[in-house]
């Protein structure tokens, strides 16, 4: 791996859950796909952010595409780190101990921090 390659880091904006399968099992392919070689965050918001939910993506697949729960336990096994808004977690009655294993509660501050020191958005 280069210098430039080990420096570079990805920050997966990821919105969607339940509400358009598709387009959230996207966002983990790409999150997994990043994060085997980079440093990767998703920042979960929106109905992304009941798939921080112990149990909430068992079972959860899109036609032709991989589960959400393999996508999920990769990502994390990669060293792929998972922030969930604060804002959502209120909103929608999430409690700390119903959270995964590796989500952290990090809102918007956090997020541009890692984008001002480098980190480069895929949606």
């Amino acid at each position: 791996m280069s210098v430039l390659e080990s420096e570079q880091k990805y920050l997966i904006n990821a919105q969607d859950g339940a509400n358009n399968l598709e387009r959230a099992t996207i966002s983990y392919i790409l999150a997994v796909s990043s994060s085997k070689t980079f440093e990767t965050v998703m920042f979960v918001s929106a109905e992304a952010s009941q798939f921080c939910i112990k149990g909430a993506v068992d079972g959860l697949v899109s036609k032709g595409l991989e589960p959400i729960a393999d996508l999920q336990a990769a990502f994390i096994e990669n060293g792929g780190k998972i922030w969930i808004c604060p804002a959502c977690v209120r909103a929608k009655g999430i409690a700390e101990d119903d959270l995964i294993t590796g989500v952290e509660i990090a809102g918007a501050p956090r997020a541009m921090e890692f984008l001002a020191n480098g980190a480069k958005v895929l949606a």
